[in-house]
């Protein structure tokens, strides 16, 4: 037993009871976004949601006690994704990446955008010339220090 193998029961429990994010973020009373990472195996459960998901999902107390281990983070099998959304994201960093920095940089200073003091916000925007998907990450600004 792995984490990996609980994540597929999960998402095999998921797809079996036709479950959506947004439905089961309600459950956990978090956003749909930190659900689904939790969900998907990059995030650790405190041990009341871990009780929780061993009833939504059906798993054993062992399977329920990998969800409170930290994760190995990172869940692409290559490091170029070949997933079409997933490479879109790859292609955005790979164009952007150097822009971005730059701006946060002259914005801020020397330092990096936290991805652990984080959140992120994923919406549907309707445009008459075919929805738009809003993405908005926020993430704490960390300075260097000198030593």
């Amino acid at each position: 037993m792995d984490r990996n193998q609980v994540t597929q029961k999960i998402l095999s429990v998921k797809v079996a009871k036709q479950l959506r994010w947004a439905d089961l973020a309600a459950e956990f009373g978090r956003s749909k976004e930190w659900t689904t990472a939790a969900l998907l195996g990059q995030m650790t459960f405190s041990r009341d949601q871990a009780d929780k998901a061993q009833a939504l999902f059906g798993l054993t107390d062992e399977e329920a006690a990998w969800l409170q281990i930290v994760p190995y983070k990172g869940s692409l099998p290559t490091a170029v994704p070949t997933d079409p959304l997933i490479y879109r994201w790859y292609e955005i960093v790979s164009v952007y990446g150097t822009t971005i920095k730059e701006l946060i940089h002259e914005e801020f200073g020397d330092g990096i955008m936290s991805a652990i003091d984080f959140s992120m916000d994923i919406q549907r925007e309707a445009d008459p010339k075919g929805d738009r998907v809003q993405v908005v990450l926020s993430g704490k600004f960390l300075p260097y220090k000198s030593y």
